[in-house]
């Protein structure tokens, strides 16, 4: 008798597809907002490059123009030279007189004492202002400190600099007994009440932004409150502190009315933080409204926005560029 042949496979029936979701299209007005948020980014890069491009056109003549050229140039402004009824070279800025002088040394180094003073004052009254803020506090402190600490970016900085002339200059003078009354420490330690809130809000948020299971984990394993901070808190929060201080020394850098009035606008070569200084931004301030258009004073004042811009903008990029590799240094440490 024949046998019937069973087959030992299965029927596999396929899976069945999950229904396709389809989204309905989008508002009309969600994509003109869409569309308008786009323009509006663009227009912010935009108008970044189309000022760098306004003021390196206007600088640019000291390049090719024979009638600056035979005033100043790109060796005059830089390297020391021997003037007329001096001793020895030396670089001078007297940009208007029977000879003119472009030396940039003395706004150079004037600008590098007033930004050190400033950075040497804020960088730990912010950091340690945002330490006890985020971490000693308490809550209701912390709602008083927080605000007042950041009152300070609203103030102008006008204001600033008209407390330092008729008020911190005078104190100054008679605490230390300081020579000249306006001068580089003056100025400096002004300018570090527009920066302290700069870097106090940043470094506040990032310290808050640490991860509480970091806290726990390390008071766990033993540490004080003090090892907990130095040694896992700070380090997590280094990347945002890191970007408070790159902004703050570009405000640093580029503030001018408090420079202006405080700083005595003496245009020497000194590296006595009692001496009086002149910076680069005030030196525009004070003497673009009295050049001739188009004159060698002219483009030479807007050779220093160009410098000036150029130099802000590489403090952030090089911020940047750090901030990144910290943050990749603790991922692939975490």
């Amino acid at each position: 008798m024949a046998r019937r042949r069973t087959s030992s496979a299965k029927l596999r029936v396929p899976p069945a597809r999950p229904p396709r979701l389809t989204l309905a299209p989008a508002p009309f007005w969600h994509r003109w907002i869409e569309w308008l948020l786009r323009c509006l980014a663009v227009s912010a890069i935009l108008a970044i490059v189309l000022i760098l491009v306004f003021i390196a056109k206007e600088a640019a003549p000291i390049l090719y123009s024979k009638a600056v050229r035979a005033e100043v140039t790109l060796s005059k402004m830089f390297v020391p030279q021997l003037w007329p009824g001096y001793d020895e070279s030396g670089s001078v800025w007297q940009p208007v007189s029977e000879i003119p002088k472009f030396g940039l040394w003395p706004l150079i180094v004037g600008t590098l004492k007033v930004t050190i003073v400033a950075m040497l004052v804020s960088v730990p009254l912010g950091v340690g202002a945002a330490v006890y803020v985020s971490q000693y506090a308490r809550p209701r402190t912390r709602e008083i400190v927080k605000p007042v600490v950041e009152l300070l970016a609203g103030i102008p900085s006008v204001v600033l600099g008209f407390f330092a002339l008729m008020v911190m200059a005078s104190w100054f003078q008679n605490w230390f007994g300081l020579e000249s009354r306006l001068n580089a420490l003056v100025s400096g330690v002004a300018l570090s009440f527009a920066v302290i809130p700069v870097i106090f809000t940043l470094a506040e948020e990032a310290l808050r932004a640490v991860p509480n299971s970091y806290v726990e984990a390390s008071t766990a394993l033993g540490a004080a409150r003090w090892q907990t901070i130095l040694r896992v808190v700070l380090p997590a929060a280094s990347p945002g502190i890191a970007a408070g201080l790159a902004l703050g020394l570009g405000r640093a850098v580029g503030e001018t009315m408090i420079v202006l009035m405080a700083s005595g606008n003496a245009a020497i070569v000194s590296w006595n933080f009692a001496d009086s200084a002149r910076t680069i931004s005030a030196t525009i301030a004070a003497e673009l409204a009295e050049v001739v258009f188009g004159g060698t004073h002219y483009t030479v004042l807007f050779f220093l926005g160009t410098l000036l811009f150029l130099t802000t903008f590489c403090i952030n990029t090089l911020g940047d560029w750090a901030i990144r590799r910290m943050k990749k240094r603790l991922g692939n440490a975490s």
